[in-house]
């Protein structure tokens, strides 16, 4: 018997997520700093201390030492010290300033911190990276998971060091932590808005999902999938998308076109075989599908990503 698809796992190795910058910020006083440009993911590993997350909606999240918080498409919300800031608002047109140790200080530059992040950005490899963020949480927070704390703690411990190979080690372990951060949010429910976390994290909603992922090429619809979930078609719709963001053929629609595209990258198959493998019954079916979602017919987007840049 064949072991059960992974969603979650899947979705992962098409995303490729790699963490590409960090540094070390540190906050004392009163402090507040917004991110807010939609061009980047963000993350915040939270080493000593705690700080508030300020959502746009008013509502905030206090994060302690061993927390995480992963803001996939970098979508505006603000981080904070517990105590009220009225000063100025930290951001890339005002940046914090650099102490000598090499840290980056919010708020009060002299006096000893009272909270300690890691903090970056980190990108996701996939040529189909905007298509597969769409389906992720506009934040992931992390809290009270011993496996990812430990990860922190591994993380602070290796951005302080000064050992031989401290930047490749500190890739991989941020990747890693990036991983767990995904796979703890979909166990625990530890998204704080729809996508595919929380759809993984409904027991009901998950047997439709991982049905979708088992079998792409079937022919889906929304009764045989609320037949999977357990539920009635009405039902299933409305919380498939409420949980999820998107239409039950919405995402399938999606993830067909994520595994498309990977399909045809690799260059072991044909397009016909592609369109097989993802349920369409013909090329031509697939051609006229696959460029009206991504804008041109599968032989230009395979010429378009391997030509050289």
């Amino acid at each position: 018997m064949l072991d059960a698809v992974d969603p979650l796992a899947e979705f992962v190795t098409l995303l490729r997520p790699a963490a590409r910058f960090s540094k070390t910020v540190s906050g004392a006083g009163p402090w507040r700093v917004r991110r807010t440009d939609p061009g980047q993911s963000f993350y915040g590993a939270i080493l000593e201390g705690a700080c508030r997350v300020l959502l746009d909606d008013e509502r905030e999240i206090v994060l302690h030492a061993g927390d995480f918080v992963l803001a996939p498409s970098m979508q505006g919300f603000a981080m904070a010290s517990l105590q009220a800031s009225d000063g100025p608002e930290f951001s890339d047109d005002n940046p914090p300033l650099q102490l000598l140790n090499g840290e980056f200080r919010l708020g009060w530059p002299d006096a000893e911190p009272e909270a300690r992040f890691l903090v970056g950005h980190c990108v996701f490899d996939s040529p189909d990276s905007a298509l597969l963020v769409s389906l992720l949480p506009r934040l992931v927070i992390v809290r009270g998971e011993q496996r990812l704390a430990t990860l922190v703690r591994l993380v602070g411990d290796e951005s302080r060091a000064q050992r031989p190979a401290r930047e490749v080690v500190l890739a991989r372990l941020l990747e890693v932590l990036l991983i767990e951060a995904l796979r703890s949010g979909a166990d625990a429910g530890g998204a704080a808005s729809p996508g595919l976390l929380r759809g993984l994290a409904d027991p009901r909603l998950a047997l439709a999902i991982r049905r979708m992922h088992e079998s792409p090429a079937e022919a889906w619809n929304v009764a045989r999938l609320a037949k999977e979930a357990a539920l009635s078609r009405s039902a299933f719709f409305e919380r498939f998308r409420r949980e999820v963001g998107v239409a039950p053929m919405e995402y399938l629609l999606a993830w067909r076109m994520a595994l498309a595209k990977n399909l045809l990258l690799r260059g072991e198959t044909g397009v016909a075989e592609v369109a097989q493998q993802v349920g369409y019954s013909s090329a031509s079916t697939f051609s006229v599908a696959f460029g009206r979602h991504v804008g041109v017919p599968p032989s230009r987007y395979v010429q378009e990503q391997l030509q050289p840049s």
